[in-house]
């Protein structure tokens, strides 16, 4: 009696077909691998780059850490509260962005009756009750640090009218008193003045530099 011959096996699925590549599903397969494999590696790499923004400082950082050293210098040499010193160039220029600020060097908008390093820009003032815009002649500096160190003079040496005028900011205890020092000395016209360097020594945090 002949043996029956076995049928070889030739297997039918997804690549193929009775023994036969199916060229055109590998080559979907292959490129389906290769798109995960490049949706995984894209996903990385931009979680890789979130994770160092994170770290990167932020404008504002920066900026406190620009001004940090040369107020805690003025702190020690003069007893000008540090935070009262950034707080002051934040609120004053804007965290450095001001005109003044970015391109005469002047932090704490600090006028000057000397036509030969000032330069008149506008200002507004808050007078009889209402904020207005005038010409106001600014002090001109040849770098923040220079700003820093005049202001801390301002305050220890006062106006060529009164001596005394920033005294109390000199005697001051603490931050807070020495913000509410400030605006009773007229520094600045603004009725809230006290209150908003306050706010900003807490909000960043700024009393740390103090010590």
């Amino acid at each position: 009696m002949a043996k029956r011959r076995r049928k070889k096996y030739r297997p039918t699925n997804f690549l193929f077909n009775r023994g036969h590549l199916k060229w055109k599903n590998l080559f979907v397969l292959l490129l389906a691998f290769f798109l995960v494999g490049y949706g995984v590696y894209e996903l990385h790499q931009i979680r890789v780059e979130q994770e160092a923004r994170a770290k990167m400082p932020s404008a504002k950082e920066q900026f406190i850490a620009s001004v940090k050293p040369e107020a805690q210098a003025m702190m020690k040499q003069h007893h000008v509260y540090a935070s009262i010193t950034i707080a002051q160039a934040i609120l004053e220029s804007n965290w450095g962005k001001s005109t003044l600020a970015a391109k005469y060097y002047n932090l704490f908008g600090v006028k000057s009756d000397d036509p030969n390093n000032s330069k008149v820009l506008r200002t507004q003032e808050y007078v009889n009750g209402e904020w207005i815009t005038i010409n106001g002649r600014f002090q001109v500096y040849a770098s923040w640090n220079a700003s820093i160190d005049d202001h801390a003079l301002l305050m220890v040496n006062g106006t060529t009218y009164n001596s005394q005028q920033y005294a109390q900011v000199i005697a001051a205890t603490s931050y807070q008193d020495a913000a509410q020092a400030l605006q009773n000395a007229g520094y600045a016209t603004d009725p809230t003045y006290a209150s908003k360097l306050i706010s900003i020594i807490q909000k960043y945090k700024l009393d740390q530099y103090d010590s």
